[in-house]
């Protein structure tokens, strides 16, 4: 479930709710591994390198992102880790396309985790922030998009990390970048 609201015209304030079946810690651990993010979330995450450890714990780390959508655009931004609280959740500071905040909360439910992820955010890259007054509904439907195909990949994730034989491909990016990886794979045949 999605719930949206924001006041100007280029801020933008997603809260999605995900529910999972593993544990807390389970969860904080996959989402934390940012070195497997552009693996088994690949239709968001096309890049991702960490560019400062930070503190033991994760504070201070600094990760920069090449994401996209379902639309045709990419996203070049980064972010930095401002609180880590295991297995509960974590919270970063976002900059570059976008400024602003996320906060990942996990929460256990028997044998499940509850996951909120609330991102508020400025679109600082030209095309969204200029667009944004007159487009604002459809960035919005593909935040929407990548978040569900953020847990249908975790999902998938989750279950790798627990030894399940044949566990299928997560969601792979849209046009153009899936024509880009089949051109890539074609030629490794």
């Amino acid at each position: 479930m999605l719930e949206k609201s924001a006041p100007g015209i280029n801020a933008y304030h997603f809260i999605t709710h995900w529910h999972v079946a593993a544990l807390s810690e389970e969860v904080y651990r996959t989402l934390e591994d940012i070195d497997a993010l552009a693996r088994w979330w690949p239709a968001v995450y096309l890049d991702v390198k960490v560019l400062e450890k930070g503190q033991p714990g994760g504070v201070d780390k600094v990760v920069e992102l090449y994401t996209k959508g379902w639309l045709p655009y990419t996203l070049r931004w980064k972010f930095r880790v401002t609180k880590t609280s295991v297995p509960t959740g974590f919270a970063l500071e976002a900059f570059g396309d976008f400024v602003g905040r996320g906060i990942w909360t996990f929460t256990g439910e028997g044998s499940g985790t509850h996951i909120t992820y609330d991102w508020l955010i400025e679109a600082e890259k030209p095309l969204l922030k200029k667009l944004s007054f007159l487009l604002k509904p459809i960035f919005s439907m593909n935040h929407e998009w990548a978040m569900r195909k953020g847990l249908e990949s975790l999902q998938l994730e989750l279950r790798r990390r627990k030894g399940e034989k044949n566990v299928p491909p997560p969601p792979q990016p849209t046009f153009p970048h899936n024509l880009l990886k089949r051109s890539s794979a074609n030629l490794n045949l």
